[in-house]
């Protein structure tokens, strides 16, 4: 099993052979993705958007930014009364 330390400006360094296997290189990005309270997934984040075009099949309509903001809007406000 692999460690690292935490320094004081809260920086780590990833084990090299973490960063094999992750296939990370210098100036890459990683995601910290909690799985459940207090454990954390590291995820590569090298690939490009635009590899995931067409991962999901075309949509059955499309929605404009407007309709999203309101969407989004009127859930917020819902989300919010629920407290």
């Amino acid at each position: 099993m692999s460690t690292a330390t935490l320094t004081s400006k809260g920086q780590i360094t990833i084990p090299a052979d973490v960063r094999r296997l992750l296939n990370v290189q210098k100036g890459d990005r990683v995601e910290f993705v909690q799985v459940e309270p207090g454990r954390f997934e590291l995820v590569a984040a090298t690939r490009p958007v635009r590899e995931l075009k067409g991962l999901f099949g075309k949509p059955d309509r499309t929605v404009s930014i407007a309709e999203m903001n309101r969407v989004i809007a009127e859930r917020g406000a819902r989300a919010g009364r629920a407290k």
